[in-house]
């Protein structure tokens, strides 16, 4: 495949986008990129310290800034912290940079999967299911916007790797035309 666009994949945290990503990347040639890892790279320090130290705002930024000029043009696949496609405009942006896919699941399945994990800043309430919920309900219309949504749930991860490695090679075939 000579045409190599970015891939994005955004979604709700325990949506599988680093696991899938990994595998995706691998299978179509593309250099795997974490943007809460890489942003953690370059603070040396772990997303919920930069959360406790300098807020959630100033962690936005950072991942402003990775989409700005943390990664190349082309030939990356990029899994995007949970809330990082869901601030003003950075969808578009995204759209503008390669393709992006939204990996769904439901609060419920969400939960299930994160509610073991301390690692989940913003799970750190008395009700994280609640919690998803709520920013599920208001992330979801903006998810949706992405090139191509992909339900994780109920499947596998090589059924889900499949199904993005397919849709991948035919967006990518259209990109830029």
């Amino acid at each position: 495949m000579n045409n190599k666009p970015n891939l994005y994949l955004v979604g709700f945290m325990g949506t599988g986008k680093s696991t899938v990503g990994r595998q995706v990347a691998q299978r179509m040639g593309l250099e795997f990129i974490d943007s809460d890892h890489a942003i953690e790279a370059a603070q040396g320090k772990s997303i919920p310290e930069i959360f406790a130290e300098k807020g959630e705002a100033a962690f936005r930024e950072m991942e402003r800034a990775f989409v700005d000029s943390g990664h190349a043009r082309e030939g990356c696949l990029v899994s995007c912290g949970g809330g990082l496609s869901v601030q003003p405009g950075m969808m578009d942006v995204l759209k503008g940079k390669g393709l992006v896919f939204s990996l769904m699941a439901t609060a419920k399945g969400i939960y299930e999967r994160t509610r073991h994990n301390s690692n989940r800043p913003l799970l750190q309430v008395e009700d994280p299911l609640a919690e998803i919920e709520k920013l599920l309900a208001k992330r979801d219309p903006i998810y949706r916007e992405a090139h191509c949504c992909i339900l994780t749930e109920g499947r596998t991860v090589s059924e889900v790797v499949g199904h993005v490695c397919r849709s991948y090679k035919l967006e990518a075939g259209q990109w830029g035309r």
